[in-house]
């Protein structure tokens, strides 16, 4: 069977642009064409294609997916593992990262001129002093905790009051969600992934996909984390990290 560009473009999930791109490079030339020039793929191209964008989703540049895929004597093994060691490298810095600025949300948090009452009415028993040491002392000369400070210095006692209520009616609609039985990979989850990653932009610090992917592992791997959302629902964390990923893939 022949597709057009436009359809495996649909298909895969990438532009017209990215399989012309490919095209013109030889990655991905497609067997078929029209009288008219066009481009025609057929099964075979589909299964490259789909090799491309595996190997692509490892961090593979485009040179190196091209040796592997026309060297059919090739071992790809040796290449996997170097990409598994730069991608592990590179994991471990994220996460660094987003602790640094998980922290800083909260340590930042002291800079409103609260009275210890008022303290408590926003951020009820959860104390964020108790992380400003640390986070001073590790992150203070970061881009990501100068970041978080600068948005949430200007903040006042209502501007977290309603970034509480936001949080919590989300936290309530994805409750509801789980009740339901909504896969955490479906429409709805992806929805509400897709609405945290807003909320943490609009008032923290900038979240592109791969951070918030990153954020997503640190919900079940960071016992502090896990215990935020497992005290909203059982299983939650598990949840939320599973939407955040599924959203990341199909958004992203």
């Amino acid at each position: 069977m022949a597709y057009t560009v436009g359809q495996v473009a649909r298909a895969a999930r990438v532009t017209v642009r990215t399989l012309h791109h490919y095209d013109e490079i030889g990655l991905l030339s497609p067997r078929g064409r029209t009288a008219a020039g066009y481009r025609r793929y057929d099964d075979a191209d589909l299964e490259r294609l789909q090799l491309i964008r595996a190997y692509r989703e490892l961090g593979f540049p485009l040179e190196e997916i091209a040796e592997i895929l026309d060297d059919p004597d090739g071992d790809p093994l040796p290449h996997l593992r170097r990409q598994h060691e730069l991608l592990t490298g590179r994991i471990g810095k994220l996460r660094e990262m987003v602790a640094a600025i998980e922290f800083a949300m909260e340590a930042k948090k002291l800079n409103i001129p609260l009275t210890p009452q008022e303290r408590f009415e926003v951020f009820g028993e959860h104390d964020p002093e108790q992380y400003a040491e640390e986070v001073e002392q590790r992150w203070g000369d970061t881009e990501a905790y100068r970041q978080s400070a600068e948005r949430t210095a200007r903040y006042s006692k209502e501007d977290w009051q309603r970034n509480k209520a936001e949080n919590d009616d989300w936290g309530r609609r994805l409750t509801a969600l789980m009740d339901s039985g909504a896969p955490a990979d479906g429409a709805e989850a992806m929805a509400l992934a897709e609405e945290h990653r807003q909320l943490i932009t609009r008032w923290f610090y900038d979240c592109p996909y791969e951070l918030h992917t990153c954020l997503a592992d640190m919900y079940v791997a960071d016992e502090r984390f896990t215990a935020y959302f497992e005290k909203l629902r059982p299983g939650m964390a598990a949840y939320v990290s599973e939407a955040i990923h599924a959203n990341a893939i199909t958004r992203a």
